[in-house]
């Protein structure tokens, strides 16, 4: 632990593994807004609506072409002046996150639609199933399955692009690590540090994703 200055922060390690609680409660909080606005999004853009479409299409053109940073800088800085509400930095980051993420999400979930076989939904219109139990009963469920570890991939996108709320001052995993850098005046300790904790996040969402996967093909 003496090795490039390691055993100088042995005690601030705890503080930095806190921001453990802190990433996954901000990603989970992101995760679920983020996959809710996704499936109207996806909803949106297979309508017979050309307003709704129209509005997916450039949503989803516009959160995907400008940087999450930026966006995140937007909602944190410009708020307060746009709309006089002074919004804390974990509530910027959940909503520029949830923003950001459904637009992807959304895309998932449209193409997964697609992919269920044409003859499930002429079957269910012959049977005089209305569009709404349709989609929620036969059409997206099967849609879920086969996308499920797409969805598990955007999960993991989110959990290693979260670190960008340090920038923000939420005191996740990164911004921890860079109190404690500023504090010890030591960087590299700190840094690996989070890192190792990034990699053992994503490690086990990743077999997680596995074994979810394993499970669907043997459910087939």
């Amino acid at each position: 632990m003496n090795y490039m200055g390691f055993s100088q922060i042995y005690d601030s390690i705890p503080y930095i593994l806190y921001g453990i609680w802190v990433t996954l409660q901000f990603v989970s909080v992101s995760a679920v807004f983020g996959f809710i606005w996704g499936i109207i999004l996806a909803l949106f853009k297979i309508s017979r609506v050309t307003f709704l479409t129209g509005f997916a299409d450039a949503y989803t053109f516009i959160f995907r072409g400008v940087p999450l940073i930026l966006q995140l800088a937007i909602i944190y800085f410009a708020t307060p002046q746009v709309v006089g509400y002074d919004i804390t930095a974990f509530q910027a980051g959940v909503l520029a996150f949830s923003l950001h993420s459904g637009a992807y999400i959304s895309e998932i979930i449209r193409a997964g639609i697609l992919a269920v076989d044409k003859g499930q939904t002429e079957a269910a219109q012959a049977l005089g199933v209305s569009y709404r139990p349709m989609m929620k009963d036969i059409i997206l469920p099967q849609a879920m399955k086969n996308i499920l570890p797409a969805l598990m991939n955007e999960f993991i996108t989110l959990t290693k692009e979260s670190a960008i709320v340090s920038t923000i001052g939420v005191l996740d995993i990164m911004r921890r690590a860079q109190i404690v850098a500023a504090d010890k005046f030591l960087y590299f300790p700190p840094l690996i540090t989070a890192a190792v904790i990034y990699l053992i996040l994503v490690t086990i969402l990743t077999l997680l994703g596995r074994a979810v996967e394993r499970r669907m093909r043997r459910s087939d």
